[in-house]
C-alpha cells in the first residue's frame, strides 16, 4: 500500500497537467532531466543510489538489483492507478501514464548508469539513458531507419556530444511511449469497462515493460569502472 500511496502522489498532479498542454518531446525531456535530479517520491539519483550501494555493502550489482526491484513495483502501482478509469478517461490517463513511466524508467536507468561509473552530468550519458527507454527492438529499428546513429552505449561513450541528437532522441522516446501506452489502453477497451480489471492489466504491462527496460539498460550500459586505473 505504501508504494500505491506514494505513486498516487506522483501521478496525481500529472493527471491534472495532462488535461492541458499535450505531452511533447520537449516536455518529456524535462521530465527525464528532473527524474535524474529528483522529483515526487524519488530522491536525486546520486543520493538514492549511494544509499542503496551502502546498504548493499558496496556491491554494485546487488544495489542495481534492489533499484530495479523498487522501480518495477512502482511501475506496476502507477500502471494500476492510471488504468482504473473507464474508456472516457483515456484522454487524461494516457498522458499521465506516459509521464509516470518516463520518470520511473529514466530514474531507474540513470541509477544503473551512475552505479556503473557514468557521469550523469554528461549530456552524452543522458542521451544514452534516454535511448535505453526505447528498448532493444525499437533502438534497432531506429538505427536501421537512420533516426538514431548508434546504441545507448555508443551514445553514452561517444567522443563528442552532438546537440542535434538531444531533441531527436526525445522525440523517439515520446513517440514510443505514447504508441505503447495508447496501444495497451486501446487493446483493453473492453476490460476498461470493469475498472479493477483495467487496473490489473495496466499494472502487469507496465511492470513487465519496466523490467525489460532494466535488463536492456544493464546489457547496454556496461561497467565503466573496469576501465579505470587501479
Amino acid at each position: 500500500m505504501g508504494i500505491a500511496k506514494t505513486t498516487a502522489k506522483m501521478v496525481g498532479p500529472r493527471v491534472a497537467m495532462s488535461a492541458g498542454p499535450k505531452v511533447t518531446s520537449g516536455y518529456v525531456r524535462v521530465l527525464l532531466e528532473r527524474a535524474i535530479d529528483g522529483v515526487g517520491p524519488f530522491k536525486p539519483v546520486r543520493v538514492a543510489s549511494d544509499a542503496r550501494l551502502a546498504l548493499a555493502g558496496g556491491r554494485v550489482e546487488a544495489a542495481i538489483d534492489e533499484t530495479v526491484s523498487i522501480h518495477v513495483r512502482y511501475a506496476g502501482a502507477q500502471g494500476f492507478l492510471t488504468n482504473l478509469g473507464g474508456v472516457a478517461s483515456m484522454i487524461v490517463t494516457v498522458p499521465a501514464n506516459v509521464s509516470g513511466l518516463a520518470i520511473l524508467q529514466c530514474h531507474m536507468v540513470a541509477a544503473i548508469a551512475y552505479l556503473r561509473g557514468y557521469d550523469l552530468d554528461d549530456p552524452r550519458v543522458r542521451n544514452g539513458v534516454m535511448a535505453c527507454l526505447l528498448g532493444k527492438d525499437e533502438v534497432k529499428k531506429a538505427i536501421k531507419a537512420g533516426r538514431l546513429p548508434t546504441t545507448p552505449m555508443g551514445l553514452a561513450t561517444s567522443p563528442v556530444h552532438d546537440p542535434s541528437l538531444d531533441d531527436r532522441i526525445a522525440r523517439e522516446v515520446t513517440n514510443e511511449l505514447f504508441g505503447r501506452v495508447s496501444g495497451k489502453q486501446g487493446a483493453s477497451v473492453v476490460i476498461r469497462k470493469v475498472p479493477i480489471l483495467g487496473g490489473g492489466v495496466g499494472m502487469v504491462a507496465d511492470a513487465r515493460h519496466t523490467s525489460k527496460i532494466a535488463a536492456y539498460a544493464r546489457h547496454e550500459l556496461r561497467d565503466r569502472r573496469l576501465a579505470l586505473p587501479r
